[in-house]
C-alpha cells in the first residue's frame, strides 16, 4: 500500500491549497481515507475523513474551511483548504486503513506572509 501525498507549499494568510493524495495498493472505492496533521510540538491529530460510500467528517474546529472529497476512478483523495491562516502550518498525512493503518510521507503547509 502507498500514499503519495502532494499540493502543500507555502501559502499566505487567507490562502487557498488543495491536497491530493493518490493511493495505490488497495482497492480504493472500498477504503475509507483521511487527513491529519502534525504541527510543530503537537500530537497528530484528524483533519477529515471520508467513507467510501461519500460521507464525511470533520474537526469541529475546521468546519467550513476545509473540504475532503474522492475520486474513485482516480484513486485520489483530495483537501480543499480555505482561509488558512498561520495556525494551519503543518504537516499533512493522508491516511487510511486496509487490514492495518497506513499512513503516506506528509507534504508541508507552510501559512506566513
Amino acid at each position: 500500500v502507498q500514499l503519495q501525498a502532494s499540493g502543500g507549499g507555502l501559502v499566505q494568510p487567507g490562502g487557498s491549497l488543495r491536497l491530493s493524495c493518490k493511493a495505490s495498493g488497495i482497492v480504493f472505492s472500498r477504503a475509507a481515507m483521511a487527513w491529519y496533521r502534525q504541527a510543530p510540538g503537537k500530537q497528530r491529530e484528524l483533519v477529515a475523513n471520508i467513507t467510501s460510500s461519500g460521507p464525511t467528517n470533520y474537526a469541529d474546529s475546521l468546519k467550513g474551511r476545509f473540504t475532503i472529497s474522492r475520486d474513485n476512478a482516480r484513486r485520489l483523495v483530495h483537501l480543499q483548504m480555505n482561509n488558512l491562516s498561520p495556525e494551519d502550518t503543518a504537516v499533512y498525512y493522508c491516511n487510511t486503513y486496509w487490514g492495518r493503518t497506513f499512513w503516506g510521507r506528509g507534504t508541508q503547509v507552510t501559512v506566513s506572509s
